[in-house]
């Protein structure tokens, strides 16, 4: 099976990442990086591994980056993957016993959310369909992020990817503002009744922040995983609060 996959991944200056992920990555005969002119590190790490093809392209949206990406693609399975995120040795396992003439079209993975290194107990990551055919697969907007539709039947995998994003608070804190602007123009744009009950909650400005940290901190039981839960639940707090603020200046 592993023959049968490329993997893909976009990249913008992602140095602080990048060869964790494709230090997992070695059984590929071909990886497609897509890569939106990183100007740190990044186009220096990736030609260290021979069987990378770097491609470059001015990035407009993570949808059309994800679909030209699939365009170069020649094997029938695609394994996309971000930039941070690094297989599990189970995954890999996992991946390469699956039936390539199997009657599922893709295959979602669950993810355990690394702070610094270390996973944490639980995430509000939802699981992510990474592995599909590439005849059978297209990306679609879907706020701030995109969508994998995919003509067929999915399984789910029972091994973990881990998302370990090393990159410094403030590239983090520059990304999820860019997010979050287009993140609030969907929640105003789309009627309640056509959202789902998380986005119902955001779409409120008020209530979303103290979910969420209780979410990250009780529910999933990031208390007890020391400073790395507290840092998470701050993290995904101040990020709904980002959120909130942005949907607050339609009323300037």
């Amino acid at each position: 099976m592993l023959e049968k996959i490329t993997p893909l991944i976009l990249t913008f200056n992602e140095a602080p990442n990048i060869e964790r992920t494709l230090q997992k990555l070695t059984w590929a005969k071909t990886i497609i990086v897509i890569d939106s002119y990183s100007t740190d590190n990044t186009l220096e790490i990736l030609p260290t591994y021979p069987q990378i093809e770097i491609l470059q392209r001015e990035f407009d949206s993570h949808t059309n980056q994800w679909n030209y990406g699939l365009e170069q693609i020649k094997t029938e399975w695609v394994l996309s993957l971000d930039a941070d995120y690094v297989l599990t040795e189970e995954l890999i396992a996992e991946i390469s016993n699956l039936l390539p003439e199997s009657s599922s079209d893709g295959y979602f993975a669950r993810f355990k959310y690394c702070v610094f290194g270390k996973p944490l107990r639980g995430s509000i990551l939802p699981p992510r369909q990474v592995l599909f055919r590439r005849q059978k697969a297209i990306y679609i907007d879907d706020g701030h992020t995109q969508l994998l539709k995919v003509d067929g039947k999915s399984a789910m995998l029972t091994s973990y990817i881990l998302h370990d994003d090393r990159k410094s608070f403030t590239r983090w804190l520059w990304a999820q503002d860019r997010y979050m602007i287009i993140e609030a123009k969907k929640l105003r744009d789309t009627p309640s009744t056509e959202l789902s009950l998380s986005d119902q909650i955001r779409q409120q400005k008020i209530f979303a922040p103290f979910v969420v940290f209780f979410y990250c901190l009780v529910l999933k039981r990031g208390i007890f995983d020391g400073w790395a839960g507290w840092y998470y639940a701050f993290q995904r707090t101040l990020a709904e609060i980002i959120l909130s603020i942005r949907l607050l200046e339609k009323y300037k």
